[in-house]
């Protein structure tokens, strides 16, 4: 029966394509995460980076420099940007304060839009978001480049299944237990949120799309930054000593929630910048009829930590089926992510990581902040759109 179960599961692999045109891409916001952006596009036949954006002067000419990107326009802003050319997409790799108004700025504009994570700080954001590109006609997809993990596309293939039953209960997480990030990631001011959105926002994407995100109703939510705003677990960087980042530090190091979600599932959730443990423990998904572990990773990095194991009953004998790990063969992450977004435009949709979705996950963290701060559960709050 293992056996059968297993041969159930055998991987997927998806055809990567490029077409005759040249899609025209623009890049807001030239930081780390806009090189990773850069190298997939470059990695793309079909694809000609034709602009650049950014706050800092001379960052995007020297960002146009190290990738040779030399018939590559440079804008000190991205709305000048948007003006000075004819794009057929743009990515937005800004601070995360700044992702709502380019992104609802390019939609308006006419263009297709790859908006880097976490959609936006606050809720009310992401409705904006979305209103804008269902004004725009434009594709929107939100840079979650976890679902591209054949492992990941597993989970959610096993919940769909029905092998679990009804699911109702979850336990997931992640976290490191040194990894405070430092740059704009520690201020509210540039961040908006720390862990929470940073990589919490992965921990929940993975489990709310396997179960089909379900609304949430209520969250009871708490949030700390022991470790951020200690000089023992910060990091000196270019421009600042570890005292002064723990100073700066006003954002989460740590969040865990109890988020009631519709149709009687309760998913236990935990993240973490920093900590005294490698990990706050293994996902877990039970159902009536089964249930699956998936392994955590000591530096939560958007796959899975080892062999899921399913747990059933089978003719009154419980049973475990070890899945063993699918090979990431091929392009990486962010190429898939940057081809499935590219395939979306060319096909017309819909989006690799819709918006509708990522609003649930985006009014979760912003209940947890909200419960945290006010010290009781909240109702999640959805804005019409």
């Amino acid at each position: 029966m293992s056996d059968n179960v297993l041969a159930s599961f055998t991987p997927a692999r998806r055809e990567e394509r490029a077409y005759d045109r040249t899609f025209r891409v623009g890049i807001i916001g030239t930081g780390w995460i806009a090189e990773a952006h850069a190298e997939s596009y470059l990695n793309q036949p079909d694809v000609k980076i034709v602009a650049l954006a950014d706050l800092i002067p001379g960052k995007a000419e020297a960002f146009a420099k190290r990738y040779g990107l030399a018939d590559a326009r440079c804008y000190p802003d991205h709305k000048s940007l948007l003006a000075g050319e004819q794009l057929d997409a743009v990515s937005v790799c800004t601070y995360n304060t700044a992702h709502a108004q380019c992104a609802i700025d390019a939609l308006a504009a006419g263009v297709n839009v790859l908006l880097e994570k976490p959609m936006s700080v606050t809720v009310q954001e992401a409705a904006d978001i979305i209103r804008a590109e269902k004004q725009s006609g434009k594709l929107l997809s939100i840079g979650f480049q976890p679902r591209m993990d054949f492992n990941m596309q597993k989970i959610r293939e096993i919940v769909q299944s029905g092998v679990l039953g009804k699911v109702y209960y979850i336990q997931t997480g992640g976290g490191r237990r040194r990894g405070i990030p430092n740059s704009t990631f520690i201020e509210k001011k540039t961040a908006g949120i720390g862990a929470l959105g940073d990589i919490g926002c992965y921990s929940l994407d993975m489990v709310l799309n396997a179960i089909g995100y379900p609304r949430p109703l209520t969250v009871s939510g708490y949030t700390s930054a022991f470790f951020g705003q200690s000089e023992r677990y910060q990091y000196p960087d270019a421009f600042h000593t570890a005292a002064q980042n723990a100073a700066r530090f006003d954002v989460d190091d740590f969040a865990a929630a109890f988020i009631r979600l519709e149709g009687g599932v309760v998913l236990d959730f935990r993240i973490s910048w920093a900590m005294h443990l490698d990990t706050p423990g293994d996902t877990l998904i039970l159902g009536t009829e089964g249930a699956l572990r998936i392994p955590s990773t000591e530096c939560w990095n958007g796959t899975v930590g080892g062999p899921m194991k399913l747990y059933t009953d089978v003719a009154g004998l419980q049973t475990v089926t070890e899945l063993p790990i699918i090979p990431d063969e091929g392009p990486g992450l962010f190429d898939r992510k940057i081809r499935s977004f590219l395939d979306a435009i060319e096909s017309g949709g819909p989006a690799p990581v819709p918006s509708s979705q990522i609003l649930y996950n985006q009014a979760i963290i912003d209940a947890i902040a909200r419960s945290a701060e006010a010290g009781k559960e909240v109702e999640v709050v959805i804005p019409d759109v």
